[in-house]
């Protein structure tokens, strides 16, 4: 005897709870009519979007969720759904997940872990019911008269043992798991590992329970959801994950005397490797964000360095050539070769080039600064004046035109302060944020592996970076080489270590003390900086949250 099931790894953006309760009412019947499935499931919070933050202060929110829920039970007839939705219970909320069959609310499911670190503050918003709760149902299989026990946590439950055993011991065979789960660097193994020994950790008599993991996918700010579900069978075998970062209905039998799963529609990935998955995580964070708050086309300024000839080929790939523009400013410090390297790059990419120069604006604001600059030597302010035309030049035509200015700077450039606030840190969106420079060196030689000829020419990714805005300038006339900085900004920013820490590692303490005072000093650009997708263990933004007045020192 069979069941299938159906997984719904799809986008459900936030607020929408209109327009995402007629698209799951929808799929159920897709999911029954067109896949034959008896069950479907939907990620956590799939009525409000994940994560619904303060929407869940408002009661006028939390009524319209109880309100679609109502409307998509009633349209439920020859198939169990399980739809997630934030439940209101008089002066408490909580991440719900309910059973709907034949019309209505069977069962609601009450998450009993509510994660409160990195990203995720569910403290702030959700009560957990004190009176715990399982969430155990039956669902018909393929022989009249036969049928599964199928049990139900959510998300962070399943990082906790006492959920998953508590559900086994109620008499589940199948367990689903709805999930929010923001993707990160790495992170799938550890997954794997953990949804693996939570079925060993059940098995008797050499079976265990079955689980069928579904993750949300798609943008939502700073965060990307990759999807990646997964299914593992009663003897602890996970199954390859499914593609992530696409939408795709994920459908799988499942054998109820066995215990396993037999994937019938379940796409996975040629290529799972840390820079194919990371260049993904960035570009459907981008469509996703561009797109969600009304952003078809985009603008990007294109220096011919590393990181603007990135974040175009981001563009192109998350929304097409057609939609991007591209805008070189050259400057009296301009090297030849960074025009005609930008100027190759959209021939390559077929991406359209205007070029504007900025001498005469900045040069202007040289002249109505002259007389108070007057006896001063020129030193920083005028090689920001230049990344300020810049912006101001970049927003005009975003503006004028319409379409939103993408920034360029990296992970590093933040960590340390390098770049102009209201200069090269204008722009909307911040594509690269959350990944240190040697990181864009090495997803740039990736994404030049794929699809025939490069699209970042060799020679950008070839030669040393620089700012260009004054003679000869090179970034590490500055700053530690990038090698050296990144491995230090990882250690203080990604794993938290002290100044002793990294200094103990062998780094030279005369270097970690210039890196760490300017990444404290760097606070406040960052608190005005725009939101990027984060890719890593701890990003800047919602993540790592540091007070600008901050009187501690190691």
């Amino acid at each position: 005897m069979t069941l299938r099931i159906a997984l719904a790894q799809f986008d459900f953006p936030v607020g929408a709870v209109e327009s995402n309760a007629d698209r799951i009412a929808e799929m159920i019947v897709q999911a029954r009519d067109d896949l034959g499935a008896g069950l479907v499931l939907f990620p956590e919070l799939a009525l409000s979007g994940y994560p619904p933050e303060d929407l869940l202060l408002r009661p006028s929110f939390l009524s319209a969720c109880e309100a679609a829920l109502q409307r998509i039970a009633a349209q439920t007839r020859g198939i169990v759904a399980i739809v997630g939705w934030p439940q209101s219970a008089g002066a408490v909320v909580y991440n719900a997940a309910s059973v709907l069959r034949d019309g209505q609310v069977e069962q609601t499911y009450r998450k009993r872990e509510l994660p409160n670190y990195a990203v995720f503050d569910e403290r702030r918003y959700f009560d957990v019911d004190p009176d715990g709760g399982i969430c155990v149902f039956d669902v018909d299989g393929s022989v009249p008269g036969e049928s599964v026990k199928v049990g139900l946590v959510i998300c962070e439950d399943m990082w906790f043992p006492e959920p998953l055993a508590q559900t086994v011991a109620a008499g589940a065979q199948l367990v689903l798991v709805p999930n929010a789960s923001p993707y990160e660097r790495d992170k799938h193994a550890q997954r794997d590992a953990l949804i693996a020994q939570r079925v060993n950790e059940s098995i008797v008599d050499g079976r265990g329970v079955a689980l069928a993991y579904l993750n949300l996918v798609g943008g939502q700010d700073a965060l990307v959801f990759d999807g990646a579900s997964v299914l593992a069978d009663g003897d602890g075998i996970v199954h390859p994950a499914a593609s992530a970062f696409l939408d795709q209905w994920l459908v799988a039998d499942f054998d109820i005397a066995s215990r396993r799963f037999s994937p019938v529609d379940w796409m996975v990935d040629s290529d799972e490797s840390r820079d194919a998955l990371a260049w993904r995580a960035v570009v459907r964070g981008t469509r996703d964000y561009c797109r969600k708050n009304g952003f078809e086309k985009v603008w990007v300024g294109l220096s011919g360095g590393i990181d603007s000839s990135v974040v175009l080929a981001i563009a192109v790939d998350a929304l097409g050539a057609e939609n991007v523009t591209a805008v070189s400013m050259p400057s009296r410090y301009t090297a030849g070769l960074s025009n005609a390297l930008a100027a190759e790059q959209c021939a390559a990419q077929g991406v359209k080039l205007v070029t504007l120069p900025i001498e005469k604006p900045f040069q202007g604001y040289l002249d109505t600064l002259a007389g108070l600059f007057e006896g001063q030597p020129s030193d920083a302010t005028e090689e920001n004046l230049q990344s300020r035309t810049r912006g101001a030049l970049l927003m005009a035509l975003s503006n004028k035109f319409g379409g939103m200015l993408l920034t360029t700077g990296n992970k590093s450039e933040y960590a340390v302060g390098y770049a102009t606030i209201y200069g090269d840190m204008c722009g909307g969106y911040a594509p690269i944020k959350d990944l240190y420079k040697t990181e864009v060196f090495e997803l740039a030689r990736w994404r030049n592996t794929v699809g025939g000829n490069p699209v970042i020419p060799p020679a950008v990714i070839e030669r040393p970076p620089s700012a260009e805005l004054r003679e000869n300038q090179r970034d590490q006339d500055s700053l530690p080489p990038y090698d050296v900085l990144d491995a230090i900004l990882l250690r203080h920013v990604d794993q938290e270590q002290s100044r002793a820490e990294i200094v103990a590692a062998g780094f030279d303490a005369e270097t970690v003390d210039k890196v760490l005072r300017l990444v404290r000093i760097g606070e406040w650009k960052r608190h005005q900086a725009a939101p990027g997708p984060k890719v890593s263990r701890r990003a800047f933004g919602r993540e790592r949250r540091y007070p600008i007045s901050n009187g501690y020192r190691e």
